[in-house]
């Protein structure tokens, strides 16, 4: 044996001494809950042969067999209820194989150099990361008789032969787990380096199908749904004791299984990466290098273009497209572009998809429901924007809401107007006259924001899950976060909360860009890696933060006095508002 091979017999032993481990404490949680039956029972065959006769033994004999009984029954409905517990299942978009055969050719190709099992199904998830998932629970298995876009009450009839053959059709679940490819990764790497960097991925398979081993899996991850049945608050005292009970029991489970789950994790993970060596070793160290930029690339598009927008009611709608002109970018501003050109004259990795377009779009509203939340489904308050439109429906709308709110604040506290000839125009000079005077109290400006910004968030609608969302948006089709649980949107939050400063001085740059586009001829624009942008004479203006904050934080106009003088914007005029 090759020095691969014994490293990977070497995990994938130690994997499965970790999976006995677990199996283990299973056998002592069973065994503690029969203790007493079997106590019972030889008190009772004790008393069948002659000996512990008396009142005194047979009242211990009925005693220990009513503990036996009451202890059998709680052991029964905990097991029931790890048995029956849904576990959560990473929201994703489903690919068919009509969808993708190429990928799905690749995909199986690469398991066969492998020499382990295929991947059952493959999916796409918004987020620069890739792994197997174990989806053999029946609750994991899409429902028949919904089609996506379907209105609801659109059910066809089903007859009782229909449900027969679902219920057959859900317990005869796949046993390979699913694979789950970042969708960025597609559309930003080259087809080699995908399969490189799926190859460890796949031969994660091999360890998935010994029984030891998807055993441990299964009672780890029943508890853990366990745990979260009990977590959820509003059942009532006559669901919520026994749910509590029942969380009770799985936690202490959990903490013996914790140590022993992820290190039998870790042995897989490790068997799996042996494996793989034998595959396009030498690419996949260069591929690494591309998922690192593609995660870089990815936050920046994230939460400095993406989020503006969703604030907006907007969703990007070609996000994975948009990652690669991102990534451009910054390879440019780094000087990473040697060699880069001709990376980009190979084959993309969404090629193997047979409309990458209808994916993208699916994958962007995935991440916007992820990561800011909203509807499923396209509506007049949540509508989607393609990188053209962006700057026009994206951001001069952004700058001239912020400004009408600033205003707004402006009126609620009683700030002047800079001349009593025009009392009702808004215009920059009156928030930089106020920010600057000696009554400025930018505090006070900034906690009237924060409060107004609140308002408008508390009456923004809010979804907790995926059929919720549908409810709301008038959709009948299956959601992506149907399987993930009641946890309110979004799940993951890109930012925190902004301070009242941070509110003030997007504020105050908003009503200055208005002011240099209503003024001075600027434009609104869109810079990859920053978001919103200002365009005066097609290049973009990045030196506004400084005077801004100069303004805010200290009182002092004169360095954003002369950054406007020397655009020519006109402090005096009027700004047009939404």
């Amino acid at each position: 044996m090759s020095g691969t091979d014994v490293g990977e017999e070497l995990g994938a032993r130690a994997a499965r001494a970790r999976a006995l481990a677990l199996l283990r404490i299973r056998s002592r949680a069973l065994a503690v809950a029969i203790l007493p039956a079997a106590v019972a029972v030889v008190l009772f065959a004790a008393g069948a042969q002659g000996h512990a006769g008396g009142a005194g033994w047979d009242a211990a004999r009925w005693a220990v067999t009513g503990v036996a009984v009451l202890v059998l029954v709680l052991a029964a409905a905990v097991a029931v209820a790890v048995v029956r517990a849904r576990p959560a299942v990473s929201p994703t978009i489903a690919v068919t194989e009509e969808a993708a055969p190429d990928l799905y050719r690749l995909v199986r190709d690469l398991a066969d150099r492998l020499d382990v099992p295929a991947p059952s199904a493959i999916a796409l998830t918004p987020d620069c990361d890739s792994w197997l998932e174990d989806r053999t629970h029946p609750s994991a298995q899409p429902k028949q008789g919904s089609k996506p876009g379907s209105k609801q009450g659109s059910k066809p009839k089903r007859s009782v032969r229909d449900f027969a053959a679902e219920r057959r059709r859900r317990r005869r679940v796949p046993a390979a787990p699913v694979l789950v490819i970042g969708s960025p990764f597609l559309w930003w790497m080259r087809v080699a380096e995908l399969r490189a960097v799926l190859a460890p991925v796949v031969a994660g398979t091999a360890p998935s199908a010994h029984p030891d081993i998807a055993a441990a899996r299964r009672f780890v991850r029943g508890l853990d749904a366990a745990v979260a049945d009990a977590a959820v608050t509003g059942a009532g005292p006559v669901r919520g004791i026994p749910r509590a009970f029942v969380g009770w029991i799985a936690r202490l489970l959990l903490r013996g299984c914790r140590g022993h789950a992820a290190e039998m994790e870790r042995c897989v993970a490790a068997a799996a990466s042996m494996r793989a060596q034998t595959v396009d070793y030498g690419l996949r160290i260069v591929a690494q290098e591309q998922v690192g930029l593609a995660y870089a690339g990815w936050d920046r598009l994230l939460t400095r273009v993406a989020l503006p927008a969703w604030r907006m009611g907007r969703w990007p709608s070609r996000l994975d497209a948009g990652v690669v002109s991102a990534l451009t970018e910054l390879s440019r501003r780094d000087r990473l572009a040697e060699g880069f050109t001709s990376r980009l004259g190979e084959r993309p990795a969404c090629d193997l998809l047979e409309e990458p377009g209808t994916a993208d779009e699916a994958a962007s509203l995935l991440a916007a429901r992820l990561f800011h939340g909203g509807p499923a489904e396209s509506g007049p308050d949540w509508s989607p924007v393609d990188w053209q439109q962006y700057p026009e429906e994206v951001v001069d709308r952004k700058w001239r809401t912020e400004a009408a709110r600033l205003h707004r604040v402006l009126d609620s506290m009683g700030v002047p107007p800079v001349s009593s000839a025009d009392p009702g125009v808004p215009t920059l000079a009156r928030v930089m006259q106020h920010l600057a005077g000696p009554d400025g109290a930018g505090e006070e400006l900034a906690a009237g924001i924060s409060a107004e910004v609140a308002r408008e968030e508390a009456g923004a609608p809010k979804f907790a899950n995926g059929a919720s969302a549908q409810r709301a948006s008038g959709g009948g089709g299956p959601d992506p976060l149907d399987l993930w649980g009641p946890d309110p949107l979004p799940l993951f939050p890109l930012q925190p909360p902004r301070t009242g400063t941070e509110l003030l001085a997007d504020h105050v740059a908003a009503m200055v860009c208005c002011a240099a586009v209503d003024t001075a001829g600027a434009a609104p624009g869109l810079d990859w890696l920053d978001g919103p942008a200002l365009l005066v004479d097609g290049e973009r203006r990045a030196d506004l933060v400084t005077p801004v904050l100069t303004l805010v934080e200290d009182g002092d106009a004169e360095p954003l006095r002369s950054w406007l003088t020397g655009l020519g914007v006109r402090c005096d005029k009027p700004v047009r508002l939404v």
